[in-house]
Protein backbone atom coordinates (compact mmCIF):
# COMPACT_ATOMS: atom_id res chain seq x y z
CA UNK A 1 0.00 0.00 0.00
CA UNK A 2 0.96 3.62 -0.63
CA UNK A 3 1.06 6.55 2.06
CA UNK A 4 -2.63 7.61 0.14
CA UNK A 5 -3.86 4.25 0.80
CA UNK A 6 -2.45 3.27 4.24
CA UNK A 7 -3.78 6.60 5.60
CA UNK A 8 -7.49 5.92 4.11
CA UNK A 9 -6.91 2.59 5.39
CA UNK A 10 -6.25 4.22 9.10
CA UNK A 11 -9.39 5.90 8.82
CA UNK A 12 -11.78 3.12 8.22
CA UNK A 13 -10.60 1.66 10.93
CA UNK A 14 -10.42 4.15 13.58
CA UNK A 15 -13.70 5.24 12.33
CA UNK A 16 -15.18 1.14 12.90
CA UNK A 17 -13.12 0.33 16.13
CA UNK A 18 -13.85 3.69 18.26
CA UNK A 19 -17.20 3.47 17.15
CA UNK A 20 -17.34 0.01 18.85
CA UNK A 21 -15.16 0.91 21.85
CA UNK A 22 -17.82 4.40 22.87
CA UNK A 23 -21.20 2.19 22.47
CA UNK A 24 -20.20 -1.65 23.34
CA UNK A 25 -16.91 -1.84 25.30
CA UNK A 26 -16.17 1.00 26.95
CA UNK A 27 -17.93 -0.23 30.06
CA UNK A 28 -16.78 -4.04 29.62
CA UNK A 29 -13.24 -3.47 28.91
CA UNK A 30 -12.79 -1.24 32.67
CA UNK A 31 -14.94 -3.79 33.82
CA UNK A 32 -12.68 -6.69 32.92
CA UNK A 33 -9.76 -5.10 33.68
CA UNK A 34 -9.68 -2.95 36.88
CA UNK A 35 -6.39 -1.26 38.13
CA UNK A 36 -4.79 -3.76 40.73
CA UNK A 37 -3.15 -1.74 43.08
CA UNK A 38 -5.03 0.97 45.62
CA UNK A 39 -3.43 4.36 46.51
CA UNK A 40 -3.76 6.57 49.54
CA UNK A 41 -6.77 9.44 48.73
CA UNK A 42 -7.86 11.33 51.67
CA UNK A 43 -9.16 10.88 55.67
CA UNK A 44 -12.79 11.53 56.73
CA UNK A 45 -14.69 11.35 59.62
CA UNK A 46 -15.35 7.62 61.11
CA UNK A 47 -18.38 6.34 60.38
CA UNK A 48 -20.44 3.29 62.30
CA UNK A 49 -19.17 0.20 60.68
CA UNK A 50 -15.98 1.23 59.16
CA UNK A 51 -13.36 -0.93 59.11
CA UNK A 52 -10.91 -0.70 62.76
CA UNK A 53 -8.22 -1.46 60.29
CA UNK A 54 -8.38 1.85 58.27
CA UNK A 55 -8.56 4.06 61.32
CA UNK A 56 -5.53 6.79 60.58
CA UNK A 57 -4.18 6.63 63.98
CA UNK A 58 -2.14 9.91 63.70
CA UNK A 59 -4.94 12.17 62.47
CA UNK A 60 -7.20 10.71 65.48
CA UNK A 61 -4.94 11.97 68.04
CA UNK A 62 -4.33 15.38 66.85
CA UNK A 63 -7.66 15.89 66.40
CA UNK A 64 -9.03 13.71 69.11
CA UNK A 65 -11.61 12.05 67.12
CA UNK A 66 -11.66 9.35 64.79
CA UNK A 67 -10.79 9.11 61.34
CA UNK A 68 -10.33 6.50 58.53
CA UNK A 69 -8.16 6.64 55.73
CA UNK A 70 -9.75 6.37 51.94
CA UNK A 71 -8.11 4.50 49.56
CA UNK A 72 -9.16 4.25 45.63
CA UNK A 73 -8.47 2.22 42.85
CA UNK A 74 -5.54 2.59 40.90
CA UNK A 75 -7.00 2.90 37.48
CA UNK A 76 -3.74 3.86 34.43
CA UNK A 77 -2.82 0.61 33.77
CA UNK A 78 -0.11 -0.57 30.53
CA UNK A 79 -1.80 -2.72 28.07
CA UNK A 80 0.87 -4.28 25.73
CA UNK A 81 -0.18 -5.56 22.69
CA UNK A 82 2.33 -8.34 21.28
CA UNK A 83 1.45 -8.85 17.32
CA UNK A 84 2.34 -11.94 15.25
CA UNK A 85 3.85 -10.60 12.33
CA UNK A 86 4.80 -13.74 10.75
CA UNK A 87 3.90 -14.81 7.46
CA UNK A 88 1.41 -17.30 8.48
CA UNK A 89 -0.56 -14.44 9.64
CA UNK A 90 -0.88 -13.36 5.99
CA UNK A 91 -3.27 -15.85 5.29
CA UNK A 92 -7.02 -15.78 4.82
CA UNK A 93 -9.53 -17.78 2.46
CA UNK A 94 -12.99 -15.83 3.13
CA UNK A 95 -13.91 -12.28 4.60
CA UNK A 96 -10.58 -10.90 5.86
CA UNK A 97 -6.97 -12.20 6.34
CA UNK A 98 -5.53 -13.04 9.79
CA UNK A 99 -3.22 -9.52 9.77
CA UNK A 100 -6.30 -7.94 8.77
CA UNK A 101 -8.14 -9.10 11.90
CA UNK A 102 -5.19 -8.78 14.34
CA UNK A 103 -5.25 -5.05 13.14
CA UNK A 104 -9.01 -4.49 13.98
CA UNK A 105 -8.69 -6.15 17.30
CA UNK A 106 -5.56 -4.28 18.11
CA UNK A 107 -7.37 -1.53 17.36
CA UNK A 108 -10.44 -1.64 19.35
CA UNK A 109 -7.87 -3.15 22.39
CA UNK A 110 -6.06 -0.11 22.02
CA UNK A 111 -9.02 2.53 21.43
CA UNK A 112 -10.43 0.61 24.81
CA UNK A 113 -7.73 1.14 26.80
CA UNK A 114 -7.36 4.87 26.20
CA UNK A 115 -10.31 5.82 26.66
CA UNK A 116 -9.64 4.70 30.14
CA UNK A 117 -6.44 6.25 30.37
CA UNK A 118 -3.89 3.72 30.09
CA UNK A 119 -1.33 3.08 28.41
CA UNK A 120 -0.34 0.90 24.85
CA UNK A 121 2.76 -0.38 23.92
CA UNK A 122 3.25 -2.86 20.90
CA UNK A 123 6.37 -5.63 20.41
CA UNK A 124 5.67 -6.84 16.57
CA UNK A 125 7.32 -10.50 16.57
CA UNK A 126 7.86 -13.41 14.33
CA UNK A 127 10.74 -15.91 15.00
CA UNK A 128 12.50 -12.87 16.51
CA UNK A 129 11.50 -9.40 18.04
CA UNK A 130 10.71 -7.28 15.03
CA UNK A 131 9.68 -4.35 16.31
CA UNK A 132 9.16 -2.14 19.93
CA UNK A 133 6.54 1.01 20.46
CA UNK A 134 6.73 2.13 24.04
CA UNK A 135 3.96 2.19 25.95
CA UNK A 136 2.15 6.01 25.99
CA UNK A 137 -1.45 7.47 25.76
CA UNK A 138 -3.22 9.40 23.66
CA UNK A 139 -4.91 9.39 20.07
CA UNK A 140 -2.52 10.05 17.85
CA UNK A 141 -0.29 7.22 19.50
CA UNK A 142 -2.80 4.62 18.82
CA UNK A 143 -3.74 6.25 14.86
CA UNK A 144 0.60 5.39 14.84
CA UNK A 145 0.51 2.11 16.11
CA UNK A 146 -2.30 1.32 13.31
CA UNK A 147 -0.28 2.68 10.48
CA UNK A 148 2.50 0.62 11.84
CA UNK A 149 0.21 -2.51 12.12
CA UNK A 150 -0.67 -1.77 8.34
CA UNK A 151 2.58 -1.08 6.97
CA UNK A 152 5.36 -2.77 8.58
CA UNK A 153 7.51 -5.42 7.05
CA UNK A 154 9.06 -7.94 9.10
CA UNK A 155 12.59 -9.55 8.61
CA UNK A 156 11.65 -12.11 9.13
CA UNK A 157 8.61 -15.35 8.51
CA UNK A 158 8.37 -17.83 11.38
CA UNK A 159 7.04 -17.73 14.93
CA UNK A 160 8.53 -18.17 18.00
CA UNK A 161 6.30 -17.76 20.88
CA UNK A 162 9.25 -18.83 23.45
CA UNK A 163 11.62 -16.03 22.85
CA UNK A 164 8.96 -13.68 21.85
CA UNK A 165 7.59 -14.09 26.01
CA UNK A 166 11.18 -14.57 26.81
CA UNK A 167 11.73 -10.69 25.21
CA UNK A 168 8.70 -9.44 26.65
CA UNK A 169 9.47 -10.98 30.34
CA UNK A 170 12.60 -9.02 30.38
CA UNK A 171 11.91 -5.95 29.00
CA UNK A 172 8.94 -5.23 30.73
CA UNK A 173 9.00 -5.10 34.54
CA UNK A 174 5.62 -3.47 36.12
CA UNK A 175 2.68 -5.50 35.86
CA UNK A 176 0.41 -4.92 32.37
CA UNK A 177 -1.93 -6.07 30.72
CA UNK A 178 -0.54 -8.48 27.86
CA UNK A 179 -2.49 -9.25 24.79
CA UNK A 180 -0.84 -12.00 22.60
CA UNK A 181 -2.47 -11.96 19.34
CA UNK A 182 -1.42 -15.00 16.98
CA UNK A 183 -2.44 -18.32 15.34
CA UNK A 184 0.19 -19.40 18.05
CA UNK A 185 1.87 -21.75 15.21
CA UNK A 186 4.78 -22.65 17.27
CA UNK A 187 6.60 -24.83 19.30
CA UNK A 188 6.53 -25.31 23.35
CA UNK A 189 6.34 -22.42 24.70
CA UNK A 190 4.73 -23.13 28.53
CA UNK A 191 7.74 -22.14 30.71
CA UNK A 192 7.80 -18.60 28.96
CA UNK A 193 4.00 -18.66 29.10
CA UNK A 194 4.03 -19.68 33.10
CA UNK A 195 6.29 -16.70 33.92
CA UNK A 196 4.91 -14.16 31.83
CA UNK A 197 1.48 -15.48 33.49
CA UNK A 198 2.84 -14.98 37.43
CA UNK A 199 4.01 -11.34 36.44
CA UNK A 200 1.58 -9.73 34.10
CA UNK A 201 -2.48 -10.60 33.36
CA UNK A 202 -1.94 -12.65 29.93
CA UNK A 203 -4.75 -12.72 27.06
CA UNK A 204 -3.92 -15.02 24.50
CA UNK A 205 -5.88 -14.15 21.37
CA UNK A 206 -5.96 -17.03 19.13
CA UNK A 207 -6.54 -15.73 15.10
CA UNK A 208 -7.34 -18.70 12.34
CA UNK A 209 -8.60 -19.52 9.54
CA UNK A 210 -11.43 -22.01 8.43
CA UNK A 211 -8.98 -23.70 5.78
CA UNK A 212 -6.94 -23.72 8.75
CA UNK A 213 -8.91 -26.48 10.33
CA UNK A 214 -11.05 -28.09 6.94
CA UNK A 215 -9.33 -29.05 3.29
CA UNK A 216 -12.14 -28.98 0.66
CA UNK A 217 -12.04 -31.89 -1.54
CA UNK A 218 -10.85 -30.33 -4.69
CA UNK A 219 -8.46 -32.69 -6.11
CA UNK A 220 -4.73 -33.25 -6.12
CA UNK A 221 -2.96 -29.89 -5.50
CA UNK A 222 0.63 -28.48 -4.10
CA UNK A 223 0.40 -26.62 -0.72
CA UNK A 224 3.40 -24.44 0.80
CA UNK A 225 4.25 -23.81 4.20
CA UNK A 226 4.29 -19.86 4.36
CA UNK A 227 6.92 -19.68 6.85
CA UNK A 228 9.18 -22.01 5.91
CA UNK A 229 8.54 -22.51 2.04
CA UNK A 230 8.25 -26.16 2.03
CA UNK A 231 5.81 -27.57 -0.47
CA UNK A 232 3.89 -30.74 -0.87
CA UNK A 233 1.46 -32.68 -3.24
CA UNK A 234 -1.89 -33.31 -1.47
CA UNK A 235 -4.86 -35.72 -2.60
CA UNK A 236 -7.92 -33.68 -1.08
CA UNK A 237 -9.88 -35.93 -2.32
CA UNK A 238 -8.69 -38.31 0.15
CA UNK A 239 -11.29 -38.23 3.39
CA UNK A 240 -8.11 -39.41 5.01
CA UNK A 241 -5.71 -36.84 4.17
CA UNK A 242 -9.11 -34.17 5.42
CA UNK A 243 -9.36 -36.07 8.50
CA UNK A 244 -5.49 -35.72 9.23
CA UNK A 245 -5.53 -32.40 8.60
CA UNK A 246 -8.37 -31.15 10.97
CA UNK A 247 -6.63 -33.54 13.96
CA UNK A 248 -3.38 -31.64 13.45
CA UNK A 249 -5.39 -28.09 13.85
CA UNK A 250 -7.47 -29.24 16.91
CA UNK A 251 -4.07 -30.92 18.41
CA UNK A 252 -2.81 -27.74 18.13
CA UNK A 253 -5.75 -25.81 19.29
CA UNK A 254 -5.84 -28.06 22.29
CA UNK A 255 -2.29 -27.32 22.91
CA UNK A 256 -3.04 -23.76 23.19
CA UNK A 257 -5.88 -24.09 25.18
CA UNK A 258 -4.23 -26.20 27.74
CA UNK A 259 -0.73 -23.95 27.90
CA UNK A 260 -2.83 -21.29 28.55
CA UNK A 261 -4.80 -22.95 31.14
CA UNK A 262 -1.97 -24.21 33.45
CA UNK A 263 -0.19 -21.24 32.93
CA UNK A 264 -3.31 -19.17 34.80
CA UNK A 265 -3.34 -17.03 31.56
CA UNK A 266 -6.75 -16.86 29.20
CA UNK A 267 -7.52 -17.87 25.74
CA UNK A 268 -9.82 -16.16 23.55
CA UNK A 269 -10.43 -17.61 20.04
CA UNK A 270 -11.48 -15.73 16.68
CA UNK A 271 -12.33 -16.63 13.21
CA UNK A 272 -11.42 -14.45 10.04
CA UNK A 273 -15.15 -14.69 8.84
CA UNK A 274 -16.67 -14.36 12.35
CA UNK A 275 -17.91 -11.66 14.28
CA UNK A 276 -15.42 -10.68 16.80
CA UNK A 277 -17.71 -8.24 18.73
CA UNK A 278 -19.57 -11.34 20.14
CA UNK A 279 -15.97 -13.20 20.78
CA UNK A 280 -15.18 -10.05 22.63
CA UNK A 281 -17.45 -8.83 24.73
CA UNK A 282 -18.29 -12.87 25.94
CA UNK A 283 -14.85 -12.81 27.51
CA UNK A 284 -14.94 -8.97 28.84
CA UNK A 285 -18.59 -10.06 30.74
CA UNK A 286 -16.75 -13.26 32.00
CA UNK A 287 -14.23 -11.26 33.46
CA UNK A 288 -16.40 -8.47 35.06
Amino acid sequence: MDTAEILKKVRQIEIKTKGLTNHIFAGEYHSAFKGRGMSFSEVRDYHFGDDVRSIDWNVTARFNHPFVKVFEEERELTVMLLVDMSESSSFGTKKQDKRDLITELCAVLAFSAIKNNDKVGVIFFSDGMEKYIPPKKGKSHILFIIRELLSFTPKRKGTNIKETLRFFNNATKKRSIVFMLSDFLSGNYQDALNIAAKRHDVVGVQVYDQRDKDLPPVGLIQVADAETGATQWVDTNDRRVRQYYEQQFLQHSQYCKNAFMKSGAELVSVRTDEDYVKALQTFFLNRA
